[in-house]
């Protein structure tokens, strides 16, 4: 016996009688009762945030530090399901000691069903630094028009960046340097005001006398430095330190 087809009318009832039942299956990855359940990555990165924004502001008030900051945590992933905590959440420092660069927090939950999970963030602080305004050379010596000020993110300099240019004026460069690089402490050294054969003036000081003689310098030397000098008058060699530019000091 032959099967008759069905017909376009028998297939759309067919089709609209399944159709609550399809309307009824919930939607897979998502559930409102399940997503109540959880501790949300928006209310963790929250913490986060407001955390950071206090330890921040009072580390700078502290330490009397002028500049902006800014806060910027990590995307969390969001299959992290972790219980919806009835306490407040606890966030902490975890790394480094100081809420500057690169940081790591600990968010813990404290109640019924306790967890803690790690959040990384980083703490931009700006402030005005010195730079170059050229490429210099190594031991070059630096000049007040080779320098500005620009405002800089320091969280991962350190303590050794400079912040007013004549920290660095009249120093030389312990490395050569190019354009626009962020001038440190550790790129500077007190540059040589006496040079070997320079003449100088020989001051030797005790009590109430102070005798001047006339010099040579036999080495270069910076300020606060001990060369050797010959005194013009009786030849000796001595060793004298540095004053100032053509001026050295012995004792008497």
């Amino acid at each position: 016996m032959k099967q008759r087809t069905p017909s376009f009318r028998q297939l759309l009832a067919k089709c609209l009688a399944s159709l609550p039942v399809l309307l009824a299956l919930p939607t897979l990855g998502y559930s409102a009762t399940a997503a109540a359940t959880f501790t949300s990555t928006e209310q963790l990165i929250g913490a986060t945030e407001s955390f950071l924004e206090q330890a921040t502001t009072e580390y700078l008030q502290r330490s009397e530090i002028q500049g902006r900051h800014e806060i910027r945590v990590n995307r969390l992933d969001p299959r992290l399901r972790l219980p919806l905590c009835d306490q407040p959440l606890s966030t902490t420092l975890e790394s480094p000691a100081q809420p500057l660069g690169r940081v790591t927090t600990r968010v813990r939950c404290d109640g019924s069903a306790p967890w803690t999970v790690f959040v990384p963030a980083e703490v931009r602080l700006y402030r005005p630094v010195v730079v170059l305004t050229r490429p210099l050379k190594r031991m070059s010596v630096v000049k007040a028009t080779d320098l500005s000020m620009v405002e800089r993110d320091i969280g991962q300099l350190g303590q050794n960046f400079l912040t007013d240019p004549t920290q660095a004026i009249g120093k030389k460069l312990t490395r050569q340097l190019g354009s626009d690089q962020i001038l440190l402490s550790t790129h500077l050294q007190v540059a040589e005001v006496i040079r070997r054969g320079d003449q100088v003036v020989i001051s030797a000081r005790g009590g109430n006398v102070n005798v001047r003689m006339p010099g040579e310098a036999l080495t270069d030397g910076a300020p606060g430095e001990q060369i050797n000098v010959r005194n013009l008058r009786s030849q000796r060699v001595v060793r004298a330190r540095v004053v100032g530019p053509g001026q050295v000091e012995v004792p008497m």
